[in-house]
């Protein structure tokens, strides 16, 4: 089976059909590790097509913000600003959906979904240190992670952790991966392109993919929404 995985959408439509038309016809299923709105100006356009499209899916920390569920005083300003505005405009339905997505981690043929880390949703994994910490309670070959909005893959094996490059990986066997396929709608890596991830199961492959899009449209629509200006800067240069 072959897999499109996204993670941190952040209701950035432009991204969005950026990536879908760049892996068209390259996978079958969907699975998504997490924070579908929040950040950018279309959280119903964006939360309508995961629902349609999207087979297997965690929630993330601003899901969580926009549903209700978490509380917005740990937020910066922008983002809980972001936060109040997406619970005032976006539709009851979807804000329900996004109430009831799983924690994680989610078991999806053969791989498991995360947005944080597997004992913590809301933990930061950027460091090699801070994936070692983690290792032992990786329960699949392969994870995917979000959350961090930086695309980066980690071997774990038991002599230790290895960062790997963003090239075509063959997974070897008895170590466990743990890859962040990058943030679709608001990238921190200082690449402002959309990021995903092709994942082959049957030919047991994982693609790290870019792709640009109209960032100019998605910071008018930002700012058109009376949203905080950094939201809308930001995406020009990826950070």
């Amino acid at each position: 089976m072959r897999y499109l995985i996204v993670s941190d959408l952040h209701a950035n439509w432009e991204a969005l059909q950026a990536v879908i038309e760049d892996a068209a016809g390259r996978y079958d299923k969907i699975a998504c590790c997490g924070d579908v709105v929040g950040y950018g100006a279309d959280p119903d356009l964006v939360t309508e097509w995961v629902r349609a499209n999207v087979s297997a899916i965690v929630r993330g920390n601003h899901d969580k913000a926009c549903a209700g569920l978490e509380d917005l005083e740990w937020f910066n300003p922008a983002a809980r600003a972001s936060a109040l505005w997406t619970q005032s405009v976006a539709d009851a339905g979807n804000l329900e959906y996004l109430r009831r997505l799983a924690r994680g981690p989610e078991n999806c043929n053969g791989f498991q979904l995360i947005h944080g880390s597997p004992v913590d949703e809301d933990e930061y994994l950027l460091t090699d240190r801070e994936v070692n910490d983690i290792a032992p309670y990786l329960d699949a070959e392969v994870t995917f992670f979000g959350h961090t909005h930086v695309q980066t893959g980690f071997l774990c094996h038991r002599n230790g952790v290895k960062v790997l490059g963003q090239e075509v990986l063959e997974p070897e066997n008895d170590v466990r991966y743990l890859i962040n396929p990058g943030s679709v709608g608001q990238p921190r890596d200082n690449d402002p392109r959309a990021a995903y991830v092709l994942h082959d199961t049957v030919g047991r492959t994982i693609e790290f993919r870019r792709v640009a899009y109209d960032v100019e449209k998605a910071q008018q629509k930002i700012l058109q929404a009376g949203l905080p200006d950094l939201l809308a800067r930001r995406l020009a240069t990826g950070n």
